[in-house]
């Protein structure tokens, strides 16, 4: 039996790039290790939207340099944005890697794999699926349940944002029809999934594939309607069972009076939601190519939040980005600050090869951005901190996701996404359901919680089943 591993960096998409990687080489045979040492193919799935992600995977092949010498026979794969984005060039870096793969190719896999085994020279497959897009449909595990799942909508972005290298990795959008999507949320509710997270790098910038000539804008305007609301829509009546959904990573052009209006009428639609603002000052976001203003992005979040008491945001921000002023990056800290963000993603701006961004030349010194980052992260701290400690002593609603790092508690998320790690009584496994708690303490970045709810009989059946020791089968 050959036995494969996966290693992901990066965003949500690499995620579920990785499980579909894991998925297709399962229906050829494989089945998966957590040790490399044994693996027969191990699988590095890359991020290439900062550089730093790059430089991680350059060490990490490094690494298996040594590996591939001793076991000449295991199959190396590079997949992911990086892939995409060196293909042949990854290759002549690192000669001892077999496979080279885009992340529109992953079905080929298998067969790549097999000519490897017969001796094929190391080869790349970077070819997007523009004329005919291919989306892989996740499934329920047998004996694996999850809790939670992604669903890809849509792939490719179109807004060409000055700074992002995707556009040159995922290429154009391409759309997945709805009742595709509807129908893989469908199956993987009655699987036993309980929340599920809609996928796309615009994802509400979703259309139906044969009305996007006559319905999507081709202008920069800000789309007037939106279709994803309609799409939301379509699988809270479909998949009543749901507990949450979730969609990740939205652009602000697109939240649209529609999509707003969603959120204030499906109960699904969990009360959190990450939306990119990447910086706070007009100017910074105009040479990012942004496309909206801080005032149109301040108005769309309030909005939402009026339909949506409670709702929390968090957000994406870059600093030192081309032209970066002092008095730009005061923008962003007091942004920050208006909105209220509960939490977010803060990076140093980093060149990307072939980005418009380039023309601008980099001319903030790295000891600047790394003083702005701080000082936005000190921000973000102090706002994260001061909504944590509001919730001590509140009663929550947690979907709990599983077992914590150190195994002595469990952990999971109220709906406006915080973490929760919760106390259960002695053979109870609250996994896969939605519990009550009380909040006892706030820690950096979440919270501890005992849960109040009475034990069902399922939660303590299922403590029992891992209580269990499974024999080996004879003959196996």
């Amino acid at each position: 039996m050959k036995r494969y591993i996966v290693q992901t960096f990066g965003c949500q998409m690499n995620v579920h790039d990785s499980r579909r990687i894991e998925e297709v080489l399962e229906a050829s045979g494989y089945r998966p290790t957590d040790e490399a040492s044994i693996a027969d193919v191990i699988v590095v799935n890359t991020c290439s939207v900062r550089e730093k992600a790059e430089h991680k995977l350059m060490s990490l092949l490094g690494t298996l340099r040594g590996f591939k010498a001793e076991r000449p026979d295991a199959a190396l794969v590079v997949a992911g944005c990086v892939a995409q984005q060196e293909g042949e060039r990854l290759l002549k870096k690192a000669p001892h890697v077999d496979v080279v793969i885009g992340p529109d190719n992953i079905p080929d896999l298998p067969g790549l794999l097999r000519d490897a085994e017969t001796g094929a020279p190391p080869v790349a497959r970077t070819v997007f699926d523009l004329d005919d897009p291919r989306f892989l449909v996740a499934s329920p595990r047998p004996g694996r349940p999850e809790v939670t799942a992604f669903v890809t909508t849509m792939k490719g972005c179109d807004e060409r944002c000055t700074f992002c290298i995707v556009p040159t990795t995922r290429g154009s959008e391409r759309y997945r029809r709805a009742d595709q999507i509807v129908d893989e949320v469908v199956r993987l509710v009655e699987g036993g999934v309980k929340e599920i997270t809609l996928l796309g790098q615009t994802v509400n910038s979703w259309y139906e594939p044969e009305r996007v000539a006559e319905a999507k804008p081709r202008s920069k305007a800000a789309p007037s309607r939106s279709a994803f609301a309609d799409l939301l829509r379509r699988i809270a009546a479909a998949a009543p069972g749901l507990e949450r959904l979730r969609y990740t990573s939205p652009h602000p052009r697109h939240l649209t009076p529609e999509l707003i209006a969603a959120h204030a009428e499906l109960d699904v639609l969990a009360a959190h939601l990450h939306l990119p603002v990447q910086s706070g000052s007009n100017r910074v976001l105009r040479r990012m190519s942004r496309r909206y203003t801080r005032e149109e992005y301040v108005e769309r979040v309030t909005a939402l939040k009026q339909a949506k008491p409670g709702l929390t945001l968090s957000t994406d921000m870059i600093v030192g980005f081309p032209g970066e002023t002092e008095e730009d990056f005061e923008e962003t800290l007091s942004l920050v600050r208006e909105v209220g963000f509960v939490s977010l993603f803060g990076f140093k701006y980093s060149e990307r090869p072939g980005v418009p961004a380039l023309a601008y030349g980099d001319d903030v010194p790295e000891e600047v951005k790394d003083e702005r980052l701080a000082r936005l992260f000190e921000v973000a701290h102090e706002l994260q901190t001061a909504h944590l400690e509001s919730l001590v002593g509140s009663s929550q609603r947690v979907l709990v996701e599983g077992k914590s790092k150190g195994g002595e508690t469990f952990s999971g998320r109220t709906e406006r996404n915080e973490i929760v790690h919760l106390e259960a009584a002695p053979g109870v496994d609250p996994t896969g359901h939605v519990v009550d708690v009380e909040i006892l303490e706030a820690f950096k970045h979440s919270l501890r919680a005992r849960m109040t709810s009475e034990p069902t009989p399922a939660m303590k059946e299922v403590a029992a089943q891992r209580g269990r020791v499974a024999l080996p089968v004879v003959g196996a």
